[in-house]
């Protein structure tokens, strides 16, 4: 049992200096004050620290990306502490261009490898191309019959990497995801990857208009990569937002002309956006990529999830409530997902707990009731982080 005192909960909501108590990786009790009780209990005086839930991170490539290059520039698999110490303590792992060395066993293994180590993990199903790839021969059936597969993706659309799908085959596994979802009590979702293409929205605002699926059921993402399709993205994000329909940024930083992701979201909000219809990945592990014409790369980088504080500080520091950017990535992705007990400090949550500095900055991390960073240093390593 863990007793913490003094802090300044963010549930994401401000709840002010609050009590909270953990035991048996939930959180049992909160309150203004809170006695300890008379048998053994460790009390962690905050003394005024921020108390967050534990972020999630719902597009991560767990087994590693790129590969565009050849093979020398395929993205090594991501280790535990790459995610302890960013705060994240719920990840959905992906595929991503490479659907071929790489596969949804192998990203399954890795989502239970994190679990093991104390994180809480999932992952989706399929990758880039269209069919997609999948574990039970369908993706309607990974879904129905792996509990750690909760969605589809990340397929990809208007990218020259694409499998360039046609409408009628976007639709197709998008009603795949959304039966799926009804089977299972699952989230249903598609996540699409967006490219550069000029096509950027057009297939799925086909399909928000000319089928009956719900727009809750596609969840593009990483709209913020150009100018152009983030203003596009602002615009569909406006007019189906009543219906359902959530949008996700990057954790980029700015380039050229692409806002960072602090930037789209201080712009959403400053726009008059419902912010409840925004989400915050970070495409940890995943090779961000720069091409010429052609389709040639030129140079990559690597993301890390380590981007979606910084993602959150940036938007602070230009002016959007720290609860609204933090919900972001903890409630309002959670919700979407249906991920029960996460992105809440709330009584009968998972203990997914971060402690923060008055400037935003990491301290400690609770995964499910376990101290898993403390002071700025992981306490739990995987078996090959040294």
């Amino acid at each position: 049992m863990r007793l913490f005192r003094n802090a300044d909960v963010y549930a994401p909501e401000p709840l002010g200096r609050t009590d909270v108590l953990v035991a048996g990786g939930k959180i049992v009790a909160m309150a203004r004050r809170i006695d300890p009780p008379s048998w053994e209990i460790e009390i962690v005086d905050l003394d005024g620290a921020l108390l967050i839930p534990g972020l999630v991170d719902a597009h991560t490539h767990l087994t590693g990306g790129g590969g565009e290059g050849g093979a020398r520039t395929k993205v090594p698999p991501v280790g535990l502490t790459a995610f302890t110490t960013a705060g994240v303590t719920t990840v959905i792992g992906l595929l991503g261009t490479d659907c071929r060395t790489r596969s949804i066993a192998e990203l399954l293994a890795a989502a239970r490898a994190l679990d093991e180590l104390g994180l809480t993990a999932f992952c989706y199903t399929g990758g880039y191309e269209v069919p997609p790839v999948t574990l039970t021969g369908s993706v309607r059936g990974d879904l129905v019959h792996v509990d750690r597969i909760v969605a589809i993706g990340e397929l990809a659309i208007s990218d020259h990497r694409s499998s360039q799908p046609t409408y009628d085959e976007l639709v197709r596994i998008a009603s795949d995801a959304h039966v799926a979802g009804l089977l299972t009590g699952k989230a249903g979702l598609l996540h699409l990857h967006l490219g550069d293409g000029a096509r950027g929205l057009e297939l799925l605002r086909r399909a928000l208009t000319e089928t009956e699926l719900p727009a809750r059921v596609f969840h593009p993402t990483h709209t913020n990569r150009n100018r152009r399709l983030w203003e596009e993205a602002k615009l569909f994000g406006a007019q189906f937002a009543a219906r359902g329909l959530h949008v996700d940024v990057s954790a980029f930083d700015a380039e050229d002309d692409a806002p960072s992701g602090g930037q789209a979201l201080a712009e959403w909000v400053a726009a008059g956006l419902d912010p409840a219809f925004l989400t915050l990945s970070s495409d940890g592990g995943g090779c961000l990529p720069t091409f010429d014409r052609d389709g040639a790369l030129l140079h990559m980088d690597v993301g890390a999830s380590s981007a979606l504080l910084v993602a959150v500080r940036e938007a602070v520091d230009l002016g959007v409530p720290f609860e609204v950017a933090l919900a972001t990535c903890t409630s309002t992705v959670a919700g979407l997902f249906r991920l029960s007990g996460k992105g809440r400090v709330v009584v009968g949550a998972d203990a997914d707990l971060v402690v923060l500095s008055s400037d935003l900055r990491l301290t400690d991390v609770l995964a499910g009731g376990a101290w898993m960073v403390r002071g700025g240093t992981p306490v739990v390593r995987g078996l090959f982080e040294g």
